[in-house]
């Protein structure tokens, strides 16, 4: 079986994992219970051949940074706040409580599967895992839609369409050649890490990034063959190779060689058209890219080439406290207990096939 790399994703008081079969997410709840809630990925989806082909994963990354992520940190935010209570009477029938957490029966109307109920620690082995998690929720409704829309389009127009405004200004000035996409590129930097700084400022953020922390975290001591908990857990690096904010900056820099081979046409319409239909190219050459440093970190001119985009996470990473790190570790045992359930249910069908009879 081909390496499987886990990734995950800091969502409003909690993380969020991402195993082979399930996504889970343990957020922080106002009595500070962990409330752990897990469902299956779309087979559609994260089962197709198609998408485990190189730069197609890179589509794949951005549908899961913009649907599920999107709505992990909605469920996140209401779970945080108290606006949403999962233990809550629901009419649907699907809900299921761990058997060790003891809660009643609920499930989040926002997401369509089942709690998991409130924890007060990590999970453990001898925990009940649930059956099944839930099935994967349609995509959310016009609500997470427009939400959706939005912000991929607010993304688009600041951070490609922005600098190529700019610098048809200054045309006159740098030109229409390589210099111009250069400058393009290093506006387009600028805005990033000037929205980043910025955004880091807020309490509420670096709360976030102070889970983005401990997310990277879990995944780099699970990577290391350290065990899942909190000692442990503290002391591994909180940043990571395949961190989406290095992602980014591979972004910026694909962009520039990718809209070079649109040259420079006359009508300003084609230029923009091009920077709004090669969005899903340049970040699929950006992705593939990143999981080739990431498995060639070894090599010291790899780390080289990867150190700016690991100073980068110095932006959007916090260290965390124990209460973070707390639940990066219950949501990614939560998918790793999944996958090994997975994979020995799997054998077990293996094993009872009858033999293959070839005959002479």
């Amino acid at each position: 079986m081909a390496k499987f790399y886990y990734g995950g994703q800091a969502v409003m008081e909690g993380v969020m994992m991402r195993g082979r079969t399930s996504a889970a997410v343990a957020i922080r709840r106002p009595d500070n219970s962990i409330y752990l809630y897990e469902e299956a990925l779309n087979p559609r989806l994260y089962s197709n051949r198609l998408f485990r082909l190189p730069f197609l994963r890179g589509m794949l990354l951005l549908w899961e940074m913009l649907v599920l992520g999107t709505r992990m940190m909605t469920l996140s935010a209401n779970v945080a706040t108290g606006a949403l209570d999962p233990d809550a009477p629901a009419n649907s029938e699907a809900g299921r409580s761990d058997a060790s957490a003891g809660q009643p029966q609920g499930s989040p109307p926002q997401t369509g599967g089942p709690a998991d109920g409130a924890m007060t620690g990590v999970e453990s082995s001898t925990d009940i895992l649930p059956e099944k998690p839930a099935a994967p929720p349609q995509i959310g409704g016009l609500a997470l839609a427009l939400t959706l829309l939005v912000s991929l389009g607010f993304a688009i127009a600041v951070f490609f369409l922005g600098p190529l405004f700019i610098t048809g200004l200054l045309h006159n000035q740098i030109g229409q050649g390589w210099f111009s996409l250069i400058v393009e590129g290093l506006i387009r930097l600028g805005l990033l890490l000037g929205y980043l700084y910025l955004i880091g400022r807020l309490p509420d953020i670096q709360r976030l990034f102070g889970y983005h922390g401990a997310e990277h975290k879990a995944i780099n001591a699970m990577e290391q063959g350290d065990p899942l908990d909190i000692p442990h857990v503290r002391q591994a690096s909180r940043v990571h190779t395949r961190c989406g904010t290095g992602f980014l900056l591979l972004v910026v820099v694909v962009s520039i060689i990718v809209f070079a081979f649109v040259g420079s046409p006359s009508s300003f319409l084609i230029k923009v058209a091009s920077r709004i239909i090669l969005v899903p190219v340049v970040a699929g050459i950006a992705y593939e890219l990143m999981r080739l440093g990431a498995a060639n970190y070894r090599f010291r001119v790899v780390r080289w080439l990867l150190a700016p985009g690991l100073a980068l996470q110095g932006l959007t990473t916090r260290e965390p406290d124990d209460s973070m790190i707390e639940c990066a570790i219950a949501s990614l045992q939560r998918v790793m207990r999944r996958d090994a359930q997975s994979a020995k249910e799997q054998q077990e069908v293996d094993t009872t096939l009858p033999p293959l009879v070839v005959s002479r």
